[in-house]
């Protein structure tokens, strides 16, 4: 029997199959590497100062009487939404703190096809009064499935790569609009932006750190340390705020200021706002929603004195930004 030899047309044939496989396995190699090195997308609704009241009556400051109207086309629009991760009411759910108040917006967002969660406002609970933090968060729980936290302030993890944090920065020792972090909350702060120096840190607050306009009577006394502690982090951080009723963005190197207009004052609007990790920086997307209820916003609009004071500029409704890790 002949031996089978290997011709040269042969050797150079399979050397020429072997290289293409080559090429296709680090192009595909490449390929993996370029889509992982961005993790899955995050999708959230910022929705502030709600402040429902049944019965209410419109103001030069508040459409109060139509608070009710102006939520359920929010959660209309938000409920028309695809893939949305959750929703945060950045404070002021209701204008009053009694309790028949709570329960009756409560119904309103128990239509949310999505997660939804909150920070404490200063209309929330009632200094000296039932409607305190430990009845609120109760009430809460009961009604929502999803929220399970037994603290004021807390923290979770929506995906791989982000870290949420919610701060209760009210005051309830006194009545008063203007707002502080203890020192206790301020511990528990740092402690959880250490755990997240690898992820895009998302903190969720009512009175903000980052004024949009000057205003003394609702400042965060504490402002210049909370922000000092903020920024000395290096990851991506977006810090989402209401209180003012007013839309203003400021970004700080890899910090990212928002403060979010509210839906009962003119623009009567709300964010949607998407965010992506990649290996080198976080890019936020922020949208504007105004409300449908057209009407409603054309008398919002005609009791304020200072319009753009509260739309901002087209950079402060809807951007994109991005932060370098």
């Amino acid at each position: 029997m002949k031996k089978y030899r290997k011709s040269k047309n042969n050797g150079f044939f399979t050397k020429l199959v072997n290289a293409c496989i080559t090429i296709c396995l680090t192009a595909g190699m490449l390929w993996g590497l370029q889509a992982y090195s961005k993790s899955a997308g995050l999708k959230f609704v910022q929705l502030s100062d709600v402040h429902f009241l049944e019965n209410g009556q419109n103001t030069t400051y508040k459409m109060t009487g139509a608070s009710p109207q102006l939520l359920d086309d929010a959660v209309g629009q938000i409920n028309e939404q695809n893939n949305i991760d959750f929703v945060m009411i950045t404070g002021d759910l209701i204008d009053k703190s009694f309790e028949k108040e709570l329960n009756g917006v409560l119904p309103h967002l128990e239509k949310l096809n999505y997660p939804w969660y909150f920070a404490f406002g200063n209309h929330d609970r009632c200094v000296g009064g039932y409607l305190n933090t430990l009845v609120y968060l109760e009430m809460i729980r009961k009604s929502n499935q999803n929220f399970k936290f037994k603290n004021s302030y807390y923290s979770f993890e929506p995906k791989k790569g982000y870290k949420v944090i919610v701060l209760d920065d009210i005051i309830t020792t006194e009545i008063t609009s203007q707002g502080n972090i203890g020192t206790e909350q301020l511990k528990w702060l740092k402690k959880e932006l250490d755990k997240s120096k690898k992820d895009t840190v998302l903190i969720f607050m009512h009175i903000p750190v980052t004024e949009p306009f000057a205003s003394p009577g609702h400042r965060l006394r504490n402002a210049s340390q909370v922000r000092n502690l903020i920024e000395s982090y290096k990851n991506p951080i977006g810090v989402f705020q209401g209180h003012y009723h007013a839309a203003k963005v400021m970004q700080k190197g890899n910090v990212l200021y928002v403060n979010s207009p509210a839906l009962v004052s003119y623009p009567n609007a709300f964010r949607i706002v998407n965010v992506r990790n990649y290996k080198d920086k976080a890019v936020f997307e922020l949208n504007w929603v105004e409300t449908r209820e057209k009407s409603l916003q054309k008398t919002a609009k005609m009791l304020l004195f200072s319009i753009d004071l509260y739309s901002g500029t087209k950079k402060d409704r809807e951007g994109v930004y991005e932060l370098k890790r």
